[in-house]
């Protein structure tokens, strides 16, 4: 059985996208924010039951990590994608440069304030 927890969640959603070869990512004034897999494909990825996560988004939502967008779905919020992209960046740093290309995740790195 996985042991939950928001650090899984993050770096399941970031082998969810790279496996995917697919980050979505919204640049705002002074952020970029990156879509999160739904509750439900992140559930499926971590073989746990749907309502194993659905605390931890919770959790996610209170420690201002993440934000519910309707009709878009889950995004990180400046915070969570600094989060998302330091472990990009330590763990996953050529399979990112991969999927986004080494200057765009060079850019990203360099702007998201670090």
């Amino acid at each position: 059985m996985v042991i939950l927890s928001v650090d899984l969640l993050f770096d399941a959603a970031i082998r969810i996208q790279l496996a995917e070869r697919s980050i979505s990512i919204t640049f705002v004034p002074d952020a970029a924010l990156i879509k999160f897999p739904t509750t439900r494909r992140l559930a499926e990825y971590l073989e746990v039951p749907h309502y194993y996560v659905l605390p931890f988004f919770a959790t996610m939502e209170q420690e201002e990590l993440v934000t519910r967008a309707e009709r878009v779905g889950v995004l990180t919020t400046p915070k969570g994608s600094r989060k998302m992209i330091t472990m990009m960046k330590e763990k996953y740093l050529q399979e990112t440069e991969d999927v986004l290309g080494f200057s765009v995740f060079q850019e990203i790195i360099k702007n998201s304030q670090f």
